[in-house]
C-alpha cells in the first residue's frame, strides 16, 4: 500500500477541525477536491475514516486507530527534511583548503577573514596533504581550492592567483663552505647533493632542483624528502642542500642549519589554486579573496 504524506496531512487536517470546510480552508484546497482526497485513502484502507452528516463530522474506530500514526509519520518526515536542509546547508558552506605545509605570510587568517565577510555562512577547513602531490588534494578532488606552488602539473586543469613571489634561499648544512655568505651563485652549487621532493611531483620536483638553471647537467640527489620536518632533518644531518622559499625558511633554518640567497634562479611563487570546471561561489569567493590580499604586483593567473 503506497500512502503519500498529502494523504496524511489532509486526513490530520480534518481530524483536527472535524469539517471539511475549515479542514480545506486550512489546507487551502477546494472542499470537493479534499473530500475526493479522503475517499480515495479510505479505498485504500478499506475502511471509512470519519462518519459524516449534514452538521457532524465525527472519526470512526479505524480513523482513531490511524490518527497517532498519521502524526507520528508526519512529525518524522518534518523532521527529515529539517535535517536535509542543515545538511544542504552545511554542504553549500563546505570548503577544504588543501596545503602541503602551512602557508604562513599571514595568509589563512586574512583569506578566512575576508571570506567570512561575504558568506558568513561559509565553514573553511584545512586538508593537509603530502609533498608526492603537488596540487594539494585539487588533482584528486579531496581539495576545493588549495595553496600550491607553481608551476603545477597538468597547469591547464587549474586557474590560480599568486600570492606571493619571493626570492629563493638555499638552505646549508652546519659548517658547510658557503655558509655565512650574504648570497650564492647557483652555478657554486652545481656539484651538491640536493634534497629532492618525491617523483610524483613531476615538474615541482624540476623545479626545486632548478633544472632550468643546471644547463643540462642532471642534479646529484642527497635524498628524497616528503615533509618540512623531513627537510630539515636530512639538512641537519649533512644529506644535501635544498631550496626553500624565503617565506618557509623558518621551517628549515633552525639548529645551525642556515639559509643564504641563491642568483641565478627565478623566483618561487605561492598561489591560491582551484579546479578551472568548478565554479562554485564559495571557491570563487576564496580566489578573489586571494586576489585581494596578493602582494604588490601579484594578479590572477590562468596556468
Amino acid at each position: 500500500m503506497d500512502v503519500h504524506g498529502r494523504d496524511l496531512r489532509y486526513f490530520t487536517a480534518v481530524a483536527d477541525e472535524l469539517s471539511f470546510t475549515r479542514a480545506a480552508e486550512r489546507l487551502y484546497v477546494s472542499q470537493p477536491a479534499l473530500s475526493k482526497q479522503i475517499r480515495a485513502l479510505e479505498r485504500q484502507l478499506g475502511a471509512e475514516l470519519f462518519v459524516r452528516d449534514r452538521r457532524t463530522v465525527r472519526l470512526t474506530g479505524v480513523g482513531e486507530a490511524l490518527l497517532p500514526h498519521a502524526r507520528a509519520l508526519l512529525a518524522a518526515w518534518e523532521s527529515a527534511e529539517e535535517e536535509v536542509r542543515r545538511a544542504r546547508t552545511a554542504q553549500r558552506g563546505a570548503l577544504v583548503v588543501g596545503m602541503s605545509t602551512s602557508p604562513g605570510r599571514g595568509l589563512l587568517p586574512a583569506l578566512r577573514s575576508r571570506l567570512l565577510a561575504g558568506h558568513p555562512g561559509a565553514r573553511p577547513t584545512l586538508h593537509q596533504v603530502g609533498w608526492a602531490d603537488p596540487s594539494a588534494g585539487l588533482a584528486d578532488g579531496s581539495s576545493d581550492v588549495a595553496f600550491v606552488w607553481l608551476p603545477l602539473p597538468d597547469g591547464e586543469r587549474y586557474r590560480s592567483v599568486v600570492v606571493a613571489e619571493e626570492p629563493r634561499l638555499v638552505a646549508l648544512p652546519p659548517g658547510h663552505r658557503l655558509a655565512g655568505r650574504d648570497a650564492v651563485d647557483f652555478a657554486e652549487l652545481l656539484d651538491e647533493p640536493f634534497l629532492a621532493l618525491p617523483a610524483e611531483a613531476g615538474a615541482l620536483r624540476d623545479y626545486w632542483l632548478a633544472l632550468d638553471a643546471r644547463a643540462g647537467r642532471a642534479p646529484r640527489i642527497g635524498g628524497v624528502v616528503g615533509s618540512a620536518e623531513e627537510t630539515h632533518e636530512a639538512v641537519a644531518n649533512g644529506q644535501g642542500v635544498v631550496l626553500l622559499a624565503v617565506g618557509n625558511a623558518s621551517l628549515i633554518v633552525r639548529d645551525e642549519v642556515t639559509a643564504v640567497p641563491v642568483r641565478g634562479i627565478s623566483p618561487s611563487r605561492l598561489a591560491v589554486a582551484a579546479r578551472h570546471e568548478d565554479d562554485r561561489p564559495l571557491v570563487r569567493a576564496y580566489l578573489a579573496a586571494a586576489s585581494a590580499v596578493a602582494g604588490p604586483g601579484q594578479s590572477p593567473t590562468a596556468i
